[in-house]
């Protein structure tokens, strides 16, 4: 089931959502690349940073969100453009292909891997982070209430995302002649204002969910949701933590391939 994003909501607690980006982009030790390419920009907010890192770089941001690329910004020498990922295919083969927050959202991503390979040059590198916190209360309390009447019948075939562990990227990247440096961070976000951990997952992975409801429905599965988020994720006096695991791969394609 195919839904929309909303690029103002995802983009509050930007800070904490960028943070990974950052830090996935500082491990790729790429001197002078001609070509790179951000492999599910979002509203391309993320992808600027890499003019800084590459000033002398061609640049370009891909999405599959109309909403997204509409909202990345106009007045810069990145080029966004619309495509879904699956089917994405350079001219040519790039220099660094970078994918942040989005190989989640794709079903059996682990065997694309080596379509993506295949669109960098060999030397070059490619990057992604994927959250791996699946298991967390943030994502099993909304699993379990969808499950429940009388929401079921409506949640069934929302979009669900799902990650490996990094032994399991690391392993499938080695086998195709990368050098793959796999690790993984828990952040301990601070979130502050009402409801923030709602705010921050139905910007995100709640958001398939909550778009397949009904209008009559909706407004009790939010209200029950922040109730349990609430519960387990307790404000404090001075906010309300989240703990979010991410998972980092940044793999240099062999120079024989």
């Amino acid at each position: 089931m195919a839904h929309t994003w909303d690029p103002e909501r995802y983009l509050t607690y930007a800070d904490e959502r960028g943070r990974p980006f950052t830090e996935l982009v500082g491990r790729i030790a790429a001197d002078a690349p001609t070509t790179v390419v951000d492999l599910g920009c979002g509203p391309g907010t993320l992808t600027e940073l890499l003019q800084h890192r590459w000033p002398e770089a061609r640049i370009a941001g891909v999405d599959s969100s109309p909403e997204m690329i509409a909202a990345a910004p106009a007045d810069t020498r990145i080029t966004f453009d619309l495509a879904d990922l699956r089917d994405w295919r350079p001219d040519e083969p790039v220099d660094v292909l970078i994918s942040n927050a989005t190989l989640q959202w794709v079903p059996g991503h682990l065997e694309l891997l080596s379509t993506l390979l295949d669109a960098v040059r060999p030397g070059g590198w490619f990057a992604f982070q994927v959250p791996g916190n699946f298991d967390a209360p943030s994502h099993t309390i909304r699993r379990d209430l969808a499950a429940e009447a009388p929401y079921a019948e409506h949640t069934r075939n929302v979009a669900n995302p799902a990650s490996h562990e990094p032994a399991v990227y690391l392993e499938a990247l080695a086998g195709l002649g990368c050098t793959v440096d796999a690790w993984e961070t828990t952040y301990l976000h601070v979130l502050t204002g009402d409801d923030p951990v709602f705010t921050w997952v139905s910007g995100t992975g709640a958001g398939p969910t909550l778009q397949a409801l009904p209008d009559d429905l909706r407004p009790s599965f939010e209200a029950e949701f922040r109730h349990r988020l609430a519960e387990a994720y307790p404000a404090r006096p001075y906010g309300v933590v989240l703990p979010f695991r991410r998972i980092f791969v940044v793999a240099q394609k062999g120079q024989r391939q």
